[in-house]
């Protein structure tokens, strides 16, 4: 197989820009800027590549009513790209691709699907590129689903975003295809052709609402289902309607059958038509924060998980919940006027330090040798001809050896990570000083918070670089420091083969 070949690679995911000032996730743009632009001055008269591993943009921050943007695609990028705190990078990106022997692949993740449309790739050519050739040629796009493959020194490397083993947020490439020659055609986007994953769902029917007045929910992982506590114990009446989420839980159940398939040898096949089970409150909510509920007096936790089967056939059928007891309520005010009758005396700072318990049971976050589910699914698809295996999507660096000269890495994210220790959560008065900054709190003040004299926001930005070594190829997990006017890297694991 002829692939293109390099002397050396340097990759970063999830640096999602967009969103307006007061909302933006990705903190140190300038400090990307620079390692742009020092990745540009490597080996001058060698072979280097930049490859932006998916989530470059994130098209869900904007605000944009659907869930995905067709027809003003090509203004929400220009604007991501034109804003103040994104623009140096666009810069450095422009400037990047004006050098001799350097490549820029801007892959696909699941927050920039709009990528994959041409007309929005014009747009990136024209903004980096103008009219200068040969700069157009040193950009490629990585939109289809394939990842990008290619060699460094006589190594094989594979990078992929990650989100493709994932069924909260797999992306549906040949329904892109379909929006690309829609767009292409003149033809436009019906109402409701577009079916989203669970993932998108969350974020543009839940998360976009509760992050006017929680900012640094976008900071977490809300796909984990006990997730879903941290938004019902932070405020439910954020959320409008909790029944929203019953049917996102139920999706990404649906959507888990739908990915196995089409990473079978057998390929893509139709998604089922039943709907499966729900998950139990438990799981919806975690351990931890359902310990606070009480035996209802018509029965346990189980008949809870009755009214979240009820609640869901109300969401599908339109008809109301009715209880002997009680007046009739709509599917949400039922769950939450059941649970919040059930807790005992729990207060809100009490219910969301188990809503995050929950969230970080058996927590590997920063355990960069953790063979977590991503990296565990996608080494499976992938044949031992690859030597370097690259992801990104989980924000979790990873740094692993898998034997036979083969060697996983994923290189983490650009935006912020808080990080919850457990003197922070060992009870409710410990919490509280947490709960306080969190309640109330901009993403600036965030920032400057600081607990057990350790930093709440972590200063952490991560790259994975590869690159011949002599006769050896050497891949490297690093973290990107400020150093003046430039930047430096900090080696936080390296395999040679």
């Amino acid at each position: 197989m002829t692939l293109p070949q390099f002397d050396e690679i340097h990759v970063v995911s999830d640096l999602h820009m967009g969103g307006r000032k007061g909302s933006q996730i990705l903190r140190n743009t300038k400090r990307l800027a620079a390692f742009i632009r020092w990745v540009a001055e490597q080996r001058p008269d060698e072979r280097v590549a930049l490859v932006l591993n998916g989530d470059i943009i994130d098209t869900l921050a904007e605000e944009n009513s659907d869930y995905i943007a067709v027809d003003n695609a090509d203004a929400l990028v220009r604007r991501i790209m034109a804003d103040e705190s994104f623009e140096p990078v666009w810069q450095a990106l422009a400037d990047f691709v004006k050098a001799d022997k350097r490549t820029l692949v801007l892959a696909i993740g699941n927050h920039d699907l709009e990528l994959s449309f041409p007309v929005v790739q014009e747009t990136i050519m024209e903004t980096l590129a103008r009219d200068d050739l040969k700069a157009r040629a040193r950009i490629l796009f990585s939109t289809t689903g394939a990842g990008y493959s290619c060699l460094v020194g006589e190594s094989r490397v594979f990078c992929t975003h990650g989100n493709e083993v994932d069924a909260w947020n797999f992306n549906r490439y040949e329904d892109l295809s379909k929006l690309s020659r829609r767009l292409n055609a003149d033809r436009h986007l019906k109402t409701g052709e577009w079916k989203p994953n669970a993932g998108t769902k969350m974020v543009k029917d839940v998360l976009n609402t509760v992050k006017h007045k929680y900012p640094w929910i976008d900071l977490l992982k809300p796909e984990k289902k006990a997730a879903v506590g941290v938004l019902l114990a932070l405020d439910p009446g954020q959320i409008e309607k909790i029944d929203r989420l019953i049917p996102i839980v139920g999706k990404r159940a649906k959507d888990s059958n739908e990915v196995d398939k089409r990473l079978s040898a057998d390929g893509f096949t139709a998604p089922m038509d039943k709907e499966p089970g729900y998950a139990n409150v438990e799981s919806l909510l975690g351990p931890s924060l359902t310990k606070g509920l009480r035996h209802h007096k018509t029965g346990s936790i189980p008949s809870a998980d009755a009214m979240l089967l009820t609640a869901e056939n109300e969401y599908q059928t339109g008809t109301a919940a009715t209880d002997a007891q009680d007046e009739t309520l709509g599917a949400g005010e039922y769950i939450w006027d059941r649970l919040t009758g059930w807790f005992r005396g729990v207060s809100k700072i009490e219910a969301l330090r188990r809503a995050i318990t929950d969230w970080l049971k058996d927590d590997h976050t920063f355990d960069i040798h953790d063979q977590d589910e991503t990296c565990k699914e996608i080494v499976s698809t992938i044949g031992t001809g690859i030597h370097f295996i690259v992801t990104g999507h989980t924000h979790l660096e990873r740094a692993i050896d898998l034997g036979a000269g083969r060697f996983y890495f994923n290189c983490g994210t650009w935006i912020r990570l808080l990080r919850f220790t457990e003197e922070m959560l060992q009870n409710e008065d410990a919490f509280k000083p947490v709960f306080n900054v969190l309640e109330n709190s901009t993403l600036e003040t965030i920032d400057d918070a600081e607990f057990n004299d350790a930093p709440f926001v972590l200063d952490q930005n991560s790259a994975v670089c590869i690159g011949t070594d002599g006769t050896r190829v050497t891949g490297k997990l690093v973290h990107i420091q400020d150093q003046d006017d430039s930047v430096s890297l900090k080696v936080i694991k390296q395999f040679q083969r």
